[in-house]
């Protein structure tokens, strides 16, 4: 059905005639086919070259025009330019969507081979069967030959980007699946809006209900002289350095795609430039670009995607806000390690930090603690909804008392506050609703203004004599005592009060249900008698618990992670085996590598010194990859498998991993604390050893277990050092040094 809107008659002053204007509106489908329409823009269309000729110089603007001005003439200039070059238009979405590999010459291909057939059907004739069995043997390798093409092609696009690759092989290995479709896409957009704000308003409302006063603590921050005021301007070549590292993710309220901005980069420089200065000399972030789209997305494959609590909300945030954060990031990231601000047990989204070094270091503060014969108790934190939960007056109290002021100050404070997002699946879109408390995920900047929220919280753990690592919001609290002490219980437990109050004070909400406890002890199944308390409910003890994705028993064995892991190997080794036929042998090693080789590798400093019996799990697992990519018999030795591959055995990678975590420490590359582990030797008086760059072995009075000896970090890696050759420890960089450090040990592990 049409109808005409808008009607209007116009006299003409040149003619008798009249001039009708009007509008058309259909209600039905005019296109050929069925299905859903959806408004897309064509690709092919979207010329960089073509899209800054249409954009036109950067109109004359005045000096003082404020940032949310400028944005506004950004958005709608570019909206022009992709408009005039490539229109929206509308496409039908198809169910039965063909494979990604199949071109127009398999589709000629598929229609000549069913003539063939039916021809050989209806006249049984030889020849006419030998035409169509010829033909499709020649259809089967063309097949064959296109997703070839196509899979070295998608491989080829993500080789030097390790997190891309993974994500591809993904792809082509389990196609992504149909999104789930809903009745009423409306209704559950805002399902899920009201149950993001809800899950927020009920931590807040508790929080406020029970707040409590801890003596000697104040939420603000204690005066400090201002050190930092004001940003540095960005220069143009900075600007084009930028734009190149951020991803290219388009949101919704982008006007075009980001991924024609990052191509088209020299061209809009000067756009960005104007921008980006204006808002940091202005202290204002853009009010556009505090909209955010939220994504729900599941926390586990696994779990029941109709139960609205199983999801957490991800931002997408247009691609100018996360350009105009990274600028700032980078400068507040400076700002931190001049004046050492951020405590040094944090290891979350820091250079030179990560979930290893983080996992090193507690292992190793475990093992030495059982070496002198104590008991620990690892106390894994579970914190609700933490970045969602921030009050910006405490953030802000934070800011200020570490020395921001100026327009540094008020450009945070504007990032933090009037923000508004809404939820969106497929085309229903939710209503936005504001945001009073809270980080974006997803953003550049809320890892950092999170670990800064959380620095004091290391004090208050410290405080008690408990040590403590912290990967953001994942909080890892050790307390180790003597087998008999009478006092373990009472200050573990006062511990935790205290972090569970100053958690309510600072508006974070303790989830004592998912909070884990591990025993770890020489003889952990004799007990020690007496449980945690965290606000009130018993935490029971664990035999074995996940920390930062890798499995701790009691005893640090590591036995189930090493069958853990294995198992997830093999498993994605199978999946590989399906690739193998339409892959050249160098793309399949880029498979193995981002599939299997990369769950070996995760964290395997921990594995330095592992018996033989868990170490043999990862052996052939590495094994049965070198036989899948060389095409090597069951029998083969694995040691000229490696060797004719370029690859180091499994133990030799995890000293590998150890070593470069040591030089990386000795040159200020690391953490703090790892460095802090490990001592150079400086003899008393003038020897032959002087100047060698060698670390003091811990004597075997410090190291009297085999686990410790052999898989201690702060034992391991200095005896591991020490056999270097002198110029290997002396590399002038990181580069050098795993480059000629790989070199020496695939000597070592194949000596002829």
């Amino acid at each position: 059905m049409i109808r005409v809107e808008e009607q209007n008659t116009l006299p003409v002053s040149w003619s008798d005639h009249y001039l009708v204007s009007f509008r058309l509106s259909a209600t039905l489908n005019l296109r050929r086919g069925e299905g859903q329409i959806k408004i897309v823009r064509p690709r092919r269309l979207m010329d960089p070259e073509g899209f800054l000729r249409n954009l036109g110089v950067l109109p004359a603007m005045e000096p003082g025009d404020p940032v949310d001005v400028l944005v506004d003439l950004y958005n709608r200039e570019v909206t022009r330019a992709i408009d005039t070059i490539a229109p929206e238009c509308p496409i039908t979405l198809r169910h039965d969507k063909p494979s990604p590999w199949f071109t127009g010459e398999l589709a000629v291909m598929k229609h000549t081979r069913r003539g063939l057939e039916r021809t050989w059907r209806s006249s049984r004739d030889m020849s006419d069967r030998a035409r169509a069995t010829a033909f499709l043997r020649a259809y089967t390798v063309a097949i064959r030959a296109a997703k070839e093409s196509y899979m070295t092609t998608r491989i080829a696009s993500a080789a030097n980007r390790s997190s891309e690759l993974f994500r591809v092989v993904g792809e082509l290995l389990q196609p992504p699946v149909v999104e789930e479709t809903f009745d009423d896409p409306a209704t559950r957009c805002c399902n899920f809006a009201h149950h993001f704000a809800d899950k927020v308003a009920q931590i807040r409302l508790e929080l406020d209900s029970n707040s409590t006063t801890v003596p000697g603590e104040v939420i603000e921050a204690s005066a400090c002289p201002i050190l930092w005021d004001s940003f540095r301007l960005v220069l143009p070549e900075t600007v084009v350095e930028v734009l190149g590292a951020v991803r290219a993710t388009t949101s919704v309220l982008d006007p075009c795609p980001s991924w024609l901005i990052k191509s088209a980069r020299e061209g809009l420089v000067d756009w960005f430039v104007l921008i980006i200065n204006a808002s940091l000399e202005q202290g204002v972030f853009p009010s556009y670009l505090k909209q955010a789209v939220v994504r729900p997305l599941l926390k586990k494959v696994s779990l029941d995607s109709t139960v609205l609590n199983n999801f957490r909300p991800i931002s997408n945030l247009p691609f100018l806000g996360k350009v105009l954060e990274r600028v700032v990031a980078s400068q507040l990231q400076g700002f931190l390690d001049d004046i050492n601000y951020l405590d040094q047990s944090q290891s979350g989204f820091r250079p030179g930090h990560g979930t290893e070094t983080a996992l090193v270091a507690l292992v190793d503060d475990l093992r030495r603690e059982l070496d002198r014969g104590s008991v620990a108790l690892l106390v894994l934190l579970d914190i609700s909804a933490a970045f969602d939960t921030i009050d910006h007056g405490i953030l802000l109290g934070r800011l200020s008392g570490m020395g921001l002021g100026g327009t540094v100050l008020s450009w945070l404070r504007s990032f933090l506050e009037g923000r508004s997002q809404m939820v969106k699946l497929g085309d229903a879109c939710s209503d936005p609703w504001p945001l009073s408390c809270g980080v974006p995920q997803g953003s550049i900047l809320s890892p950092m203004l999170f670990n800064i929220y959380m620095k004091p919280l290391g004090e208050v753990i410290r405080s008690f004599g408990v040590g403590c690592h912290l990967y953001a919001d994942d909080a890892q609290l050790y307390y180790s005592f003597p087998p008999n002490s009478k006092e373990a219980s009472r200050v573990l437990d006062e511990c935790l009060a205290a972090v569970s109050i100053w958690m309510r004070r600072n508006k974070l909400k303790i989830n004592p249900n998912k909070t884990e406890v591990l025993l770890v002890d020489r003889n952990p199944d004799q007990g020690i008698g007496w449980q945690p308390v965290l606000d009130g409910v018993t935490l029971p003890l664990k035999p074995q618990v996940r920390s930062l994705g890798v499995l701790l028993d009691s005893s640090l064995t590591l036995e189930a992670q090493a069958s853990a892991v294995s198992g997830r190997a093999f498993a994605q080794l199978r999946l590989v085996r399906q690739l193998r036929l339409y892959l050249a042998k160098a793309d399949l090693a880029r498979v193995v590598h981002a599939l299997v080789t990369s769950r070996l590798d995760y964290c395997n400093a921990l594995y330095v010194g592992l018996p033989l019996k868990t170490a043999r799990k990862f052996q052939l697992v590495q094994r049965a990859a070198a036989r899948m990519l060389t095409g090597a018999p069951y029998r083969e030795r694995s040691t000229l498998l490696f060797k004719e591959l370029h690859w180091l055995p499994f133990i030799f990678r995890a000293q590998f991993k150890v070593q470069v975590l040591t030089y990386k420490a000795l040159n200020g590359l690391g953490p703090s604390y790892l460095r802090d582990r490990i001592s150079v030797y400086e003899p008393t008086r003038s020897l032959r050893s002087s100047g060698e760059a060698l670390l003091v072995i811990p004597p075997a009075s410090q190291a009297r277990l085999v686990g410790t000896r052999d898989r201690a970090f702060s034992v391991v890696a200095p005896r591991l050092w020490n056999t270097l050759p002198k110029d290997l420890r002396q590399a002038p960089t990181l580069a050098v040094f795993r480059k000629n450090l790989k070199t020496w040990l695939f000597q070592c592990a194949f000596p002829d």
